[in-house]
């Protein structure tokens, strides 16, 4: 999950009591103890959730992974909860390996957020409750219809680089799609799961490496995937990243700008009486108009730049003032910061539904993001520390990293001086293996990933005619994580058990 909000990965093995006896006898070989450093039981509890008026039985799995090299070497262990449903078989039962973005988020949001069989509790607009939050049953975890494996990469959550072994080969977009692929081979591996379809589900960066990782499992392992579900997606950093070079991402945010203005009210009634024929009104001028006079830069004469001014402040809610002091190219955060200046307010960048207040109105940028910080962060934090320790009965007194900056720097590889590119691994995934089928999930009101950036980057995968079919587009009323919003996650939760089905039944 989460734009420019950046997160370090952390791998760690607790040692048992046992261990550290074993460790502090003379008789034990060094060999022997780096062993057991890296080694521990994982705790297994049964549990029950009820979905649709039925009850379903699963055992939970929470521990740790040895991540080792081709040698056999651990370089790191990776924390995961794994749900198995009990009432079924599982050898062909289909599983989902789940995990979040960042680059340095834990899979915290997608598992007691959505997938889960617990999830926290929101608000039915997606506010916090007040603190220090609580959970419940989740009536609409994925559960019902897959098995589910959430895993934090290295740097994240309880997950930790081994003893001397440096942190730097895991935080890079290779080295990040290597160790994870590592984990999902030994995972399917040590739980006779090859046999079972197998899904990858990623929100926001964790799109990014779901995308790569689907290529990388077929070349590096021979392991083809049924699904992959990309939950605000990001494959080309280019239609994200404002730059004085890059004016792709000013076409991109428009139409997300004027669904957050008129959320807000900011709007000609004219505009807001019907959202969605307004939003494709200005995606058809963004491609058709708006990106044309960006391409010409200083060349655009005084009547187009005049003409653009007037559209865009009509569309985001700006004053032409606002917009012509920007060169036409009003980039996020100044966005957040103005449209609601007037009421000393901002919005938030996640969720542009969520406003906040900063110490004063006269910056350039907010001070913080409302739908972050004043509404998932706590919440989040507060119940997956108590439900990991209290409920799954797993111990450890290291800080449970949600999302960090520890990872950073991020090596991105041939892409570190331009935009991060993993389309053309999506593309080669779904050339070679022509089952495979991809659902983007978009919220309107998310300024991290925007759904038109998301439409532009599907749009530009040069797929055959045949296999774009095999890629469905969905659409929420609300924000980069849609699911906190109580609407959004039912009709989410219903688009994705048809994607399994109409998936699974080809």
């Amino acid at each position: 999950m989460i734009g420019r909000i950046f997160a370090i990965c952390f791998l760690f093995g607790i040692i048992s009591m046992a261990d550290i006896e074993a460790q502090t006898d003379k008789k034990t070989t060094p060999e022997k103890q780096v062993a057991q450093e890296y080694s521990q039981t994982p705790v297994i509890t049964k549990g029950t959730v009820t979905i649709n008026g039925k009850s379903i039985p699963y055992t939970a799995t929470t521990g740790y992974m040895n991540i080792t090299d081709d040698n056999g070497v651990v370089k790191g262990t990776m924390f995961y909860v794994s749900y198995v449903r009990t009432d079924i078989s599982s050898e062909k039962r289909p599983m989902t390996f789940a995990f979040n973005g960042g680059p340095g988020s834990s899979s915290v949001w997608l598992h007691m957020g959505a997938l889960g069989p617990k999830r926290v509790v929101m608000t039915d607009k997606g506010d916090m409750t007040k603190p220090p939050g609580t959970m419940v049953d989740n009536e609409y975890s994925w559960l019902e219809f897959t098995d589910l494996v959430f895993i934090d990469p290295i740097g994240t959550g309880y997950s930790r680089p081994a003893k001397d072994e440096k942190k730097e080969q895991f935080h890079g977009l290779d080295e990040d799609i290597t160790s994870v692929g590592t984990f999902i081979r030994l995972y399917t591996t040590q739980n006779k799961r090859w046999l079972s379809p197998k899904f990858l589900a990623g929100e926001s960066y964790g799109t990014t490496r779901a995308a790569y990782l689907a290529d990388h499992l077929a070349d590096r392992h021979g392991m083809y995937v049924n699904g992959i579900l990309l939950i605000s997606m990001v494959l080309d950093f280019q239609t994200l990243r404002f730059s004085s070079s890059n004016d792709l991402p000013c076409a991109l945010f428009l139409p997300t700008y004027a669904a957050t203005a008129m959320y807000h009210g900011k709007l000609d009634a004219s505009l807001r009486s019907d959202q969605e024929k307004t939003l494709q009104e200005i995606r058809d001028w963004s491609l058709n108009e708006y990106i044309v006079y960006l391409a010409k830069g200083n060349s655009a004469s005084e009547a187009e730049h005049n003409s653009v001014t007037e559209r865009l402040s009509r569309y985001t809610g700006l004053s032409q003032k606002f917009i012509a002091s920007t060169n036409n190219r009003p980039d996020i955060f100044r966005f957040t910061k103005e449209l609601l200046r007037d009421e000393r307010k901002t919005v938030g960048r996640l969720d542009s539904r969520f406003t906040g207040t900063d110490k004063d109105a006269a910056g350039e940028n907010f001070e913080y993001d409302p739908s972050y910080n004043a509404v998932i962060y706590g919440p989040f934090t507060a119940t997956v520390n108590h439900y990991l320790r209290v409920t799954l009965g797993f111990e450890s007194d290291l800080p449970y990293e949600i999302l960090t900056g520890k990872v950073q720097p991020w090596n991105w590889g041939s892409a570190e001086r331009g935009f991060p590119y993993v389309g053309d691994a999506l593309r080669d995934a779904m050339n070679k293996n022509t089952f495979l089928k991809v659902y983007v999930g978009n919220g309107w009101y998310d300024l991290a990933t925007p759904f038109f950036a998301s439409e532009y980057t599907v749009n530009h995968l040069t797929l055959e005619p045949e296999l774009r079919k095999n890629i469905s587009m969905k659409y929420y009323r609300s924000g980069h994580m849609m699911y906190i919003e109580k609407e959004s996650l039912i009709q989410f939760t219903k688009d994705i058990e048809q994607f399994y089905s109409s998936t699974l039944s080809q």
